[in-house]
């Protein structure tokens, strides 16, 4: 049996903990080693420096959001590498392809009906490492020529689950929801006094990435039996109920477009949390 593989995934609750579960029990089978998965729900992504948990030696896998990927793969000091294999939703929008989209939404009896008319509201967002939370609607400000002024405040949630709580509680006006996590509760008889105002995307789906140091054979070893997930009757189940479809191929290239803007450090160009 080879060395124990530990994985981490910054992604849920926003995405079910159970499809994390599902990878790492199929990645155990199919490679004959036992797999350890951590949850942290504290972030979307690690940042560089103190706690990321590659750079330390603690973790050999992740899944978490584009930023994360960027920012711990920066030329000259990479300490991840891509995966390249990466969750196909069920989205319809998706058209199959490994892509997601940030769903923008308000409380359903808001007046507005686009962004410019929320001047002066309030901004939820899930983390400051976010693409879909926080990152989508920085690009979509700069792409209109509004600036990060114009909300009249921002606040730091912890999660697009909370994010959608503070919706509900009307403690904020609108905020950018993972499409996959906003479908969920939508099929769950949930969310249905709010309304999407806006999509953005489609984006590369949140990679997965792997120590840069781990050995090219159980690199190769792990996307190959990602790519094949789906083939097998237990796997294919698994990812069924995750609302997955498959595992399909990326390149660092479907990436790359999203650079310029997602590898800025957090908190770059945003409100203060709460201001």
């Amino acid at each position: 049996m080879g060395s124990p593989l530990r994985l981490v995934t910054y992604l849920a609750p926003g995405l079910p903990l159970e499809l994390f579960e599902g990878v790492a029990a199929h990645l155990a089978r199919t490679l004959g080693c036992a797999a350890q998965l951590v949850s942290d729900a504290t972030r979307s992504a690690p940042e560089p420096g103190p706690g990321d948990p590659f750079a330390a030696g603690e973790a050999d896998l992740a899944f978490l959001c584009a930023p994360g990927y960027l920012w711990l793969s920066e030329p000259g000091q990479a300490v991840v590498e891509l995966v390249p294999a990466a969750f196909v939703f069920d989205d319809p929008r998706n058209g199959g392809r490994p892509v997601y989209f940030a769903d923008f939404v308000v409380h359903a009896d808001c007046p507005a009906r686009s962004l410019e008319a929320l001047a002066g509201t309030r901004w939820g967002y899930n983390d400051p490492c976010s693409l879909s939370g926080y990152f989508s609607v920085l690009a979509e400000l700069e792409r209109r020529g509004l600036g990060v002024a114009h909300f009249g405040s921002a606040h730091a949630l912890g999660s697009h689950h909370a994010a959608l709580a503070a919706l509900a509680a009307r403690t904020i006006d609108c905020a950018a929801i993972d499409s996959n996590t906003l479908l969920r509760e939508q099929q769950a008889g949930r969310a249905r006094e709010l309304r999407v105002l806006a999509s953005f995307g489609p984006y590369p789906v949140q990679p997965i990435v792997v120590r840069a140091t781990l050995a090219s054979a159980r690199k190769q070893a792990i996307t190959a039996a990602l790519l094949t997930m789906h083939d097998d009757p237990d796997g294919q189940r698994l990812l069924q109920r995750a609302g997955v479809r498959r595992l399909a191929p990326v390149s660092r290239a479907d990436y790359e477009d999203e650079r310029r803007w997602l590898a800025r450090p957090p908190g770059v160009g945003c409100l203060p949390p709460g201001t």
